[in-house]
């Protein structure tokens, strides 16, 4: 215990950081016997930095894990919402005389009798506020379905009525009311996964 503890003695707290290397049998050794670092070779340097991109890739994957699961769990109500705010101020627009749509629409409309142009661009709007109050109301959701889907017709009319309003360069040059209107595929697709919800929880 005695030349132990005498053995410990003669051990330094620290190494000065200027100790000078001494060759001991092959090896570079700090004074008093410490052994001097082998340097890393290639190999275990390729070694170090694959474990490191490993342990990147592994926080990169638990991110991306979390943050799909928050659009699965969010995204369906949040599309529903989205498409009732649109509805309600698109719709809202129409009845109140401030809708960039309005001349388009009676353009298309005149041919229908019992209802004068103006007076079906009010009737339109207040369509489609209700189909954004039932959206936003899930119980209501299959009746806003309903509404969306019957009117969502005659939304196309345009490219067929109104060429000369909607196209550039027919069939796929778009102006920009031409691309307002094609815009409604979204519309449609975003219903059908709104509508998919209605018997299930989302």
């Amino acid at each position: 215990m005695d030349t132990v503890t005498s053995e410990k003695r003669l051990w330094p707290r620290s190494l000065p950081c200027d100790a000078p290397p001494a060759p001991v049998c092959g090896r570079a050794t700090y004074a008093l016997g410490f052994p001097a670092p082998l340097p890393m070779g290639a190999g275990e340097a390729a070694v170090v930095k694959g474990r490191g991109m490993t342990r990147l890739l592994a926080r990169f994957s638990a991110l991306d894990r979390r943050i799909a699961g928050w659009m699965e769990r969010n995204g369906r109500w949040l599309l529903r919402w989205a498409l009732g705010v649109i509805f309600i101020w698109f719709g809202a627009l129409k009845v109140v005389g401030l809708s960039p749509a309005a001349d388009i629409v009676e353009a298309t409309v005149w041919w229908i009798p019992l209802i004068s142009p103006p007076t079906f661009v009010v009737v339109l709007g207040i369509w489609e506020v209700l189909i954004g109050v039932c959206l936003l109301l899930r119980p209501l959701i299959r009746l806003a379905i309903l509404l969306l889907f019957l009117q969502m017709g005659g939304t196309f009319l345009p490219l067929a009525m109104l060429p000369e309003v909607v196209y550039t360069h027919p069939p796929l040059g778009l102006t920009l009311e031409g691309q307002y209107i094609i815009k409604n595929l979204l519309i449609i697709a975003a219903a059908l996964v709104v509508g998919g919800t209605v018997r299930k929880g989302e």
